[in-house]
């Protein structure tokens, strides 16, 4: 078994699991879509709304592993790495930078559907 990663060693190791535009799209849907819900919840005090936001995150990111990329989550052997890579992608990608970012670590010969 290999040691567990840092962040930043993670962090490509993340990105290399998420090559095709699709993954990442439906990903940072899910992580968007997911924060706006939990934070909903908490501002109307429902409970419902609460616990609906990993499912919604989760749900839109494992149906693109399990669609889109074809391969499995990183969710299952590092779930806080991950977790906390689904907000630095989709900071990224807000900024505009996902692609250099892509390019910076190799990943730009990525498929892009």
């Amino acid at each position: 078994m290999s040691p567990a990663p840092d962040c930043q060693s993670f962090w490509p190791i993340y990105l290399a699991g998420h090559r095709r535009a699709g993954t990442r799209a439906l990903h940072m849907l899910g992580t968007a879509t997911g924060s706006l819900v939990f934070v909903a919840g908490l501002w109307l005090l429902n409970g419902w709304l609460v616990l609906a936001a990993p499912v919604i995150g989760y749900g839109l990111a494992w149906l693109s592993h399990s669609f889109v990329e074809r391969n499995r989550p990183a969710t299952f052997e590092h779930p806080l790495w991950s977790f906390l890579s689904d907000f630095r992608m989709l900071y990224f990608w807000l900024r505009g930078r996902l692609e250099d970012e892509l390019c910076r670590l190799g990943l730009d010969g990525a498929d892009s559907g």
